[in-house]
């Protein structure tokens, strides 16, 4: 078994949360790279894009070195800054937030659902005429409620900037996430994807941004690197190729070639890796759906959960231990586990705004202490899959709180 995800760990039969499915496909177009030369953005990233750009069915696609850079690249390309306000979800990664701290720009806190992603309703509640954009995640890779955020925004006139960090593989209605709305014919401004290690198409670090709106894209593209003018890189022949044009104020927020190596054949094997997750879903919500300790993760039939996560909630009310107990028992068992994820509210550093009473999220706030996302990947083999769904049972079997059968003022329960 790799040791990749297994540190401070002796036991062979431990089985991570997570671990990536790198072939030698990716390791070859790494050395092929390496011996190219060309090691940072070039050739290898242009046909990254490319591949992308088509399977997303996006006309743009531009690499980026993380999620947070593509999110944070897409509202400074928007104009969106001091004096606005980004609605977005408390059940998120801290950079969905931050990034709306970066331009300027206030976070506005809506509520999320029953299935965990953030309440169309309490958007059009938090809604105000400071209200710039709107900024979804697809939690888990469950797609949002897109055509009525795309209704919502279309009549405020406002940018949708989806965060699909977790959502490459996910369908919405039948179409990849970045695709747009094959019904309402909408589409969001932005979709942002992370190519972390963790994620189902992983490079390391890295990320992407798709766009409909070409102009968008070439602002993107500027603010991308430097702020640097694609179109001085065509003066080379009147100025030779010392000379360049700062036309803004950019960032550094290119992928290199390195990782877009890896990129190009994650992204191929991406429908076998979506294929495999949901197999593994698939057995866990039959192995704990009648479980009343258990709550099994919802989906939603018209689309494609991409299955980032398989996250679990806990019915504490029939259990004996809290979460973090149920963790470390698990732990003992030698199966890995993490939480998604801490709600904004919950971190000291957002207690300001996040404590305020218009960006109170009830739902979310419930919803935490009973998460627990256990190991899905494709690399776990039947045997693994099997070995989580028998420790997780074991788990809760074992904490079960005992129940009275016999109602009060039954006859076995009258005084003799």
């Amino acid at each position: 078994m790799s040791k990749i995800g297994t540190k401070n760990v002796e036991n062979e039969t431990y089985i991570p949360f997570n671990l990536p499915s790198i072939g030698q496909e990716e390791i070859e177009e790494v050395v092929h790279t390496l011996q190219s030369g060309w090691l940072t953005t070039g050739p290898k990233t242009a046909q990254f894009e490319r591949e992308f750009s088509d399977y997303v069915r996006a006309p743009y696609a531009l690499a980026v070195n993380s999620a947070t850079s593509a999110l944070h690249l897409a509202l400074a390309a928007l104009g969106v800054g001091p004096g606005d306000e980004v609605i977005t979800t408390p059940l998120t990664f801290c950079a969905t937030v931050n990034t709306i701290l970066h331009v300027g720009a206030t976070p506005v806190l809506a509520d999320v659902g029953d299935n965990g992603n953030i309440d169309p309703d309490s958007i059009r509640e938090r809604l105000t005429d400071r209200t710039r954009a709107i900024m979804p995640v697809h939690l888990a890779g469950l797609p949002c409620d897109m055509d009525v955020i795309w209704r919502l925004a279309q009549e405020k006139g406002l940018y949708v900037i989806e965060d699909a960090a977790h959502a490459i593989g996910s369908h919405y209605k039948g179409y990849p996430i970045g695709a747009g709305g094959p019904e309402s014919g909408q589409r969001s401004d932005a979709v942002c994807y992370s190519f972390y290690a963790t994620k189902n198409l992983a490079t390391g670090e890295g990320g992407m941004v798709v766009t409909h709106n070409e102009q968008f894209y070439d602002r993107m593209k500027l603010l991308c690197l430097h702020g640097i003018s694609k179109d001085a890189w065509n003066r080379y022949s009147e100025r030779g190729n010392w000379f360049y044009d700062v036309a803004a104020c950019g960032f550094k927020y290119n992928l290199s070639d390195i990782q877009s190596a890896i990129g190009i054949h994650q992204l191929r094997k991406l429908e076998r890796f979506t294929a495999r997750r949901a197999e593994i879903a698939h057995r866990y919500n039959e192995a704990f759906a009648s479980m009343s300790e258990l709550e099994i993760p919802q989906d939603d039939s018209s689309s494609r959960h991409a299955w980032h996560l398989y996250a679990l909630r806990l019915n504490l009310e029939r259990l004996n231990i809290d979460r973090d107990e149920f963790i470390r028992q698990l732990r003992a068992r030698n199966i890995g586990t993490s939480v998604h994820f801490i709600p904004i509210p919950l971190h000291s550093f957002f207690a300001p705004f996040a404590n305020l009473p218009h960006n109170q999220c009830p739902n979310a706030m419930q919803i935490y202490p009973r998460l627990i996302s256990i190991p899905l990947y494709p690399a776990m083999t039947d045997e693994q899959v099997e070995s989580v769904i028998r420790a997780v049972k074991d788990v809760a079997q074992s904490t079960r709180k005992t129940e009275i059968s016999l109602a009060p003022g039954s006859p076995a329960q009258q005084p003799a």
